[in-house]
């Protein structure tokens, strides 16, 4: 991937009185979470984080309630302050960042989608999606023409004079998301944006985000607690528990070599089929294996092999970067489709 745009290294949030001793100090650091609230009355959020979101990445936080995802992306625009250790953005550590670089980050290199819309009820959304734009300075004509571009690009030309009380729980989202766009950030933090849709505007909501990313290439980081959006959504997704890192990873990789029985639980009820690639069923081409079969790449997902290697005669070799890595047939797809667990 490309150059990082957001890096993070020893990252602590402790909330309660005399938190910012408990980083340095490696027999508090050390202790659970509930030794720790019990011997100090501190509650540690976000624990000694560590990861990089790469340009152009679409990076997903995920964690039931309670494991710091929500508390970490805030820190990661100090809208928490965090407790210790560094968030790099471009060249610049915002922990350092004075008041006016503050708003400036937040203004010109990151915006937030939020869950609660936000919207300013007496605004139209026009005026909702462009008010990022007059904070900056931006003069009428030039941030109503920036507007209705972003408006369009969300689906919602023909709503500009609407009233947010006027949308559905979607639009209103979506007028969220405008207002993200509408600064041409480097970056779009969501913060579980879609959890209170219902699942059918849920699911278009989450294509929107696919078709924009595509379409425009920011970097995003996604908070959510739902396992299939994260699988969806990301293009590698940090798992987290008790505010620390359990495990980091591409979708294939989380469902293919969990960390821990921790992860093996949380994934367990995920179709392999339509998670893993080829490369965790590929075997040895074996001798005899026609030279002029099937050939498919090794990051095909297995359910988009189904068709080839079912209507082949023999099996159907694995390709990796121009070479062929090894083989599968109708037993390999059909070990995964029964649910038994193919070796990497």
């Amino acid at each position: 991937m490309n150059s990082s745009d957001i890096s993070v290294r020893n990252l602590w949030k402790v909330f309660g009185p005399g938190g910012a001793k408990i980083p340095t100090n490696p027999e508090l650091a050390s202790l659970s979470s509930s030794e720790l609230l019990a011997r100090t009355g501190c509650v540690a959020a976000v624990r000694d984080m560590n990861f990089d979101v790469a340009k152009g990445e679409v990076f997903v936080i995920m964690g039931l309630s309670g494991s710091g995802k929500s508390t970490l992306i805030r820190c990661l625009t100090r809208l928490i302050e965090p407790t210790s250790g560094r968030v790099t953005v471009g060249n610049k550590n915002i922990l350092e960042a004075n008041a006016a670089e503050l708003r400036e980050l937040r203004r010109r290199k990151m915006s937030m989608v939020f869950q609660h819309f936000g919207l300013l009820p007496h605004r139209t959304v026009l005026d909702n999606v462009a008010y990022g734009l007059q904070i900056r300075g931006a003069s009428k004509s030039e941030r109503y023409a920036r507007s209705r571009e972003v408006i369009e690009l969300v689906g919602l030309k023909g709503y500009e004079q609407h009233f947010p009380e006027q949308l559905s729980g979607g639009m209103q989202q979506r007028v969220g998301l405008g207002r993200a766009l509408a600064g041409d950030p480097d970056t779009i933090l969501f913060d579980e944006p879609f959890s209170a849709l219902d699942p059918l505007i849920r699911r278009d909501m989450q294509a929107e985000v696919i078709r924009l990313h595509k379409d425009m290439g920011k970097t995003m980081v996604f908070v959510t607690h739902d396992l299939s959006e994260a699988l969806k959504l990301g293009d590698r997704i940090l798992i987290m528990r008790h505010g620390e890192a359990v495990q980091c990873g591409t979708g294939d990789e989380l469902v293919g070599s969990p960390a821990n029985d921790y992860i093996a639980d949380f994934v367990s009820e995920v179709p392999r089929s339509d998670v893993l690639t080829l490369k965790w069923i590929a075997e040895a081409v074996a001798p005899g294996t026609p030279s002029d079969a099937p050939v498919l790449s090794s990051s095909t997902i297995i359910r988009d092999a189904i068709h080839t290697v079912m209507h082949s005669s023999s099996p159907v070799l694995v390709e990796e970067a121009g070479a062929i890595t090894g083989q599968i047939d109708r037993d390999s797809i059909l070990s995964v489709l029964r649910g038994v667990r193919a070796a990497a």
